[in-house]
């Protein structure tokens, strides 16, 4: 069966939407701005889900010289635990695959459990720790890693 909603490339006119979800889903979110530039630098990867005409998601990440980071991903409120961050995450990853990533790095709050989770199901393992990485409020980031598996041309799956 196929997904309800959309996963398309941001535009610039996506920038205020992107940015209220930020909002309502972050306490340190980034400014409007932010997700402007983000959409417009040539090594950034903004990608956004959609049911209709409403903003379900987006996930932001860049890519450099083979080792690529996801920034940000947030899921509106009510059309969480339907599998659209795992949609969004595995969409994110294998276009950044595409574009020469081997290693894919990100941070997560360390109380937040169910983003784990997903991310752990994605095959990111931890590999880090940033104590009061996050401000509002301050909390420790757990530094996860992903590598593309040998069969993808990378260095060699999960560690």
């Amino acid at each position: 069966m196929d997904a309800p909603w959309s996963i398309r490339i941001a535009r610039p006119a996506d920038a205020p939407a992107i940015w209220r979800l930020e909002r309502r889903t972050f306490g340190d979110p980034w400014s409007e701005a932010s997700f402007r530039d983000a959409i417009r630098w040539p090594g950034s990867l903004v990608l956004v889900a959609e049911l209709g005409t409403e903003l379900a998601g987006y996930v932001v990440g860049r890519e450099m010289a083979g080792i690529a980071e996801v920034l940000n991903l947030a899921v509106a409120e009510s059309f969480r635990r339907r599998g659209l961050a795992r949609h969004l995450l595995g969409e994110a990853l294998g276009r950044l695959r595409r574009r020469g990533a081997l290693e894919v790095y990100l941070e997560v709050r360390a109380s937040n459990a169910p983003a784990q989770a997903l991310y752990a199901a994605a095959g990111f393992v931890e590999v880090g720790r940033r104590a009061g990485y996050y401000r509002n409020p301050v909390e420790d980031a757990l530094v996860l890693r992903y590598l593309a598996p040998a069969s993808e041309g990378g260095v060699g799956g999960a560690i």
